[in-house]
C-alpha cells in the first residue's frame, strides 16, 4: 500500500519538460516583443511623449525658473495695450507696428506656386517676440500656431524653428538661454532690432546674450548672408531624424529676412497642393533677396508653415486648411 502511495505522489509531482525547440522558440518570441516594445517606447519618448524642462511664467515668454543662464475697408481698432491702430484684413498701422501683407501667384498649372509676403516696419524691436507652445520649453510640447499666437495677443506670427523636435542647437527666447548645444548654422535677434546670420560654433551663447541677442532660431540653412545669396543649396540636407534625405525640392516654407533694422520681411509659402507646389531653397533664398533681404534664414517648413493676421490664418497649411502643431513661434505684438 505504502509503496502504491509513493508511486501516485511521484506521478503526481512529475512535471513534463517543455521541448528544447520549444522553450527556443519561446525564448526568441519574448526577446523580439521586448526589442520591439523598447523600441516602440524610445520612439514615443522621443517624438510623442511631453517633456517639460521650463514653465514660462504668466503666459508670457520670460522664464518663471532660474534658467536664464539657460486691402479692403480700413477700420479703427483698440489693442490691449490701449494703442490706437487702423488695420484690414492685409494692413495693420499704428504709431509703432505696421505690417502690410499681400498674397502672390506666380506660374501656371503644375508650376504654379502661392506665396505670402509681409513686410513689417517696427518702431523698435521689442515688437517682434518668440513664444512657446504651452507656455513650456522642452520636447514634444505642441500647439498649433494660431493658438500660440492668440494667447500672446499675437498682431501677426509665423512658425519658429520646431525647436522641440531635436535636442541640440542655441536656443535662446525672449533673452533666456534654453538650451546651449551648437551645432549648426543659426539666425540672431538683437535688441537693435538687426538680425544676422552665423554658425553656432563659432560664437558661444554668452557672447550672443552680451551682445544683445534677444532669440535665436536653429533650423536652417541661412538663404541671405550679407546681401548675397549663400549657395545653391544642392547638398543641404535636414537633421537626422528620418534619413538625412534632401530638402532641395520643392515644399511649403518659411522664411524670415531684415531689409534695415526694425524692418523685416516674412515669406510663407503654400505646398504639395494642387494650385501651389512650393519653392525650392534656392527659389526661396531669391525671394527673399529679390524682396531686398540683406540677411535671411529658412524655418521649419512644410505642414509647420502657417502665417498668422489678427485672429485667422492666412495662409493654407497643409493644404487642407488644417495647421500643424508646432513647438514655437514668431510675432509680432506693440511694444512695451
Amino acid at each position: 500500500m505504502k509503496k502504491k502511495l509513493d508511486t501516485l505522489t511521484r506521478k503526481d509531482q512529475h512535471i513534463t519538460p517543455v521541448p528544447r525547440k520549444k522553450r527556443r522558440w519561446l525564448t526568441i518570441t519574448l526577446v523580439v516583443v521586448l526589442t520591439i516594445g523598447g523600441i516602440l517606447y524610445s520612439l514615443a519618448d522621443r517624438y510623442l511623449i511631453r517633456h517639460v524642462q521650463v514653465v514660462v511664467a504668466d503666459g508670457s515668454s520670460t522664464a518663471s525658473s532660474t534658467s536664464t543662464t539657460a486691402f479692403g475697408t480700413t477700420t479703427s481698432t483698440t489693442t490691449s495695450t490701449d494703442v490706437h491702430a487702423t488695420s484690414d484684413d492685409w494692413n495693420y498701422t499704428s504709431d509703432d507696428l505696421k505690417v502690410q501683407i499681400q498674397k502672390v501667384h506666380t506660374g501656371s498649372g503644375s508650376d504654379q506656386i502661392t506665396y505670402y509676403v509681409a513686410d513689417v516696419q517696427a518702431k523698435d524691436a521689442s515688437s517682434l517676440r518668440s513664444a512657446l507652445a504651452d507656455n513650456s520649453f522642452g520636447t514634444n510640447i505642441t500647439e498649433d500656431t494660431s493658438e500660440i499666437a492668440a494667447a500672446n495677443n499675437a498682431i501677426f506670427a509665423v512658425n519658429g524653428d520646431y525647436y522641440g523636435f531635436r535636442d541640440d542647437g542655441v536656443i535662446i527666447r525672449n533673452g533666456v538661454l534654453y538650451r546651449d548645444s551648437p551645432t549648426r548654422d543659426a539666425l540672431a535677434l538683437f535688441d537693435d532690432g538687426t538680425i544676422k546670420t552665423y554658425n553656432e560654433n563659432d560664437i558661444s551663447s554668452s557672447e550672443l546674450l552680451a551682445e544683445g541677442v534677444t532669440n535665436t532660431l536653429s533650423f536652417g540653412p541661412i538663404l541671405v548672408q550679407d546681401g548675397e545669396i549663400t549657395s545653391d543649396f544642392s547638398r543641404v540636407k535636414i537633421d537626422n531624424n528620418f534619413g538625412n534625405r534632401s530638402i532641395q525640392d520643392a515644399n511649403p516654407r518659411t522664411a524670415i529676412g531684415m531689409i534695415a533694422p526694425n524692418h523685416y520681411v516674412f515669406v510663407v509659402v503654400d505646398g504639395r497642393q494642387d494650385d501651389s507646389r512650393g519653392m525650392t531653397l534656392a527659389e526661396l533664398a531669391q525671394t527673399m533677396k529679390d524682396l531686398g533681404a540683406t540677411e535671411a534664414y529658412n524655418l521649419d517648413g512644410g505642414g509647420s508653415s502657417t502665417m498668422y493676421f489678427r485672429g485667422r490664418v492666412v495662409n493654407n497649411p497643409l493644404g487642407r486648411n488644417q495647421e500643424r502643431g508646432v513647438s514655437d513661434i514668431l510675432y509680432l505684438t506693440e511694444g512695451k
